[in-house]
């Protein structure tokens, strides 16, 4: 590429930037400027050729030359189907709203198609954030199945379950799994997993056609643990075994190996299985997951990432 078009690729690469962080993440222009190194006038002017060159709609439209780099090189190195970047707030890294955008875009992607998809979700505060990003829509042909419980042990609704949220916001067919998280022995949950409504959403998960999930941490900022799911022992006996990550409340460790026993015999959601034909795309933020992410990506547990700028690099020269 010749001198000139690198410059335009460069400037349009700020303009995207700016532009993200203006729509997106509701920086003023003098933050802006600040975290881009420039005047407030090129801040200004940035934002306005974000408009201009019509590189921001509702969500970013312009894929930046360094998010894409870092995608491209996941791919390759963990032998993903698929992988997406979004630019990192340098003021606020653990924010979900780029990446939640990132991933809307992708499952309106796939409900925008007339062929009946079957589509498994499991459950946390990214899934959540992206299935606040999706637009109403009319989708009766597709069907949201859930991979795990929505109760928690004492009978009330799980925090962050979005099969209900999303096929309202779609008007899908859904089916939530109606079961706790964890059972309170191997004995119920074959019980309860044998039951016909069950049975049937098991099968669904099975063959869902396209799954997205969060990935989970272990240790004393777990969201199995802060969210109450399970006790502090029990958090301590997942370190001691080797611990690092869990999918779906599936505890694995940094070779994404189940571990075995502990609440792994109690867990009610669907067995993790990744097809080499069908995406299992996790959205992960935060460099505190990079270890469970990478493990997750070495155990083949999932075979595609939706992550952000920090993550990514750090998921690359771990």
């Amino acid at each position: 590429m010749s001198i000139a078009g690198d410059h335009e690729t460069s400037r349009l690469d700020d303009a995207a930037r700016a532009g993200w962080l203006y729509y997106v993440a509701g920086n003023t222009q003098d933050e802006i400027a600040r975290k881009l190194g420039v005047s407030r006038q090129s801040a200004q002017r940035l934002v306005s050729l974000a408009v201009s060159e019509k590189l921001v709609k509702v969500r970013l439209d312009h894929p930046i030359a360094k998010c894409m780099e870092l995608a491209h090189g996941l791919k390759t190195k963990f032998g993903l189907l698929t992988c997406d970047v979004a630019p990192t707030d340098p003021d606020a890294p653990a924010a979900l709203t780029g990446v939640a955008q990132l991933a809307a875009s992708e499952i309106e992607r796939i409900l925008k198609s007339d062929h009946p998809k079957i589509i498994a979700l499991g459950t946390g505060r990214a899934l959540r954030a992206c299935v606040e990003q999706l637009p109403k829509m009319d989708c009766p042909q597709h069907r949201i199945v859930s991979l795990l419980g929505n109760m928690m042990s004492d009978g009330a609704a799980t925090p962050y379950n979005v099969v209900i949220r999303m096929a309202d916001r779609v008007n899908a067919r859904h089916y939530p799994m109606p079961l706790p998280v964890f059972a309170r022995s191997m004995e119920e949950k074959q019980l309860l997993q044998k039951q016909e409504a069950v049975h049937n959403i098991l099968e669904l998960a099975r063959q869902a056609d396209i799954t997205f999930v969060g990935i989970g941490n272990i240790g004393d900022n777990a969201p199995l643990l802060v969210d109450g799911f399970v006790s502090r022992e029990e958090m301590r006996a997942m370190l001691k075994a080797g611990g690092i990550g869990e999918i779906t409340s599936w505890v694995f460790d940094t070779e994404g190996k189940l571990i075995d026993g502990l609440t792994n015999d109690r867990v009610a959601s669907a067995v993790l299985q990744v097809s080499p034909l069908k995406p299992v795309i996790a959205i992960a933020v935060g460099t505190i997951k990079s270890e469970a992410i990478l493990a997750a990506m070495r155990g083949k547990l999932i075979n595609g990432l939706i992550t952000d700028e920090a993550t990514a690099e750090q998921l690359l020269t771990h």
